[in-house]
Order: structure tokens, then sequence, then C-alpha cells
């Protein structure tokens, strides 16, 4: 989880690093459209994997920790939200400042999300016998 929570934070300081170069609007278009989709789907891409295979092996091996699953999911439909709303931006080809904020929502949302699931489910993660793939329940990072 760590490995790719760690690889997520990259791909959007990546991003976040092509809307504060100042490359002419034309290429910064399709250098976002390139970061935004890559770092947008590798984060849907994770979220989908711990709601369809991780979260429920958690929540039936420790119910105890079902209304902290719940409150997790809610966050992946709120960073979902702001994911739409970035792509929207991008696609409109906005200015680097209303990007930029579409960009530090994501990031406040993220990273709150990530240190307290870190916090949270990593030492049930480090005795729970997962029958999925990491890949599937982590995402393709």
């Amino acid at each position: 989880m760590r490995r790719v929570h760690g690889r997520l934070r990259e791909a959007l300081a990546v991003t976040r690093a092509a809307v504060s170069d100042g490359v002419p609007a034309p290429t910064a278009t399709r250098e976002l459209l390139l970061f935004c989709h890559g770092f947008c789907t590798a984060l849907a891409g994770h979220h989908e994997g711990e709601d369809h295979d991780l979260f429920p092996a958690i929540t039936a091996r420790h119910p105890e920790l079902a209304e902290t699953v719940g409150k997790l999911t809610q966050d992946h439909s709120m960073i979902a939200y702001l994911l739409t709303a970035l792509r929207a931006a991008v696609d409109r080809a906005a200015p680097p400042e209303d990007l930029d904020r579409h960009l530090e929502g994501v990031a406040a949302i993220m990273e709150s999300h990530f240190r307290y699931e870190e916090r949270v489910l990593l030492p049930v993660l480090e005795t729970l016998d997962l029958d999925a793939d990491p890949r599937t329940a982590l995402g393709p990072l």
C-alpha cells in the first residue's frame, strides 16, 4: 500500500510540475492531458481495487473496521468527483491557476486519505490473507 501511495504521490507531483512549468499552451495542454489521464486513471484504479477487493476482504475478517472502511469509501467518491472536475478543466484548456487549484484540492484530500488509510489499515494488511492479486486489490501500480 505504501509503495502504491508513493507512486501516486510522484505522479501527482509530475502533473503539478507540468502545470507550473509555463510550457506554451498547446504543448502544456497535450502534456497535461497525458499526465492527468495517467494520474487520474492510476488513482481511480487504485480506489476501485480497494473498493472491489481489498475493503470487502478487510471487513469480512475485521467487522470492527466496517465504519472506517465506509469512511474510506466515501473519500474515494469525493476524490472521484474532484478527478472528474480536474479532467474537465484540462479538457477545456483551463488556465494554469485553475488547474493548480484543482490539483491542490486533489492533493489535499488524497494526502489526508492516504495517511489515514496507512495509519489504520497497514497493521491489518500485515496479517490479512488476501485471496486477490495485490495488483488487482491495490491498483496497477
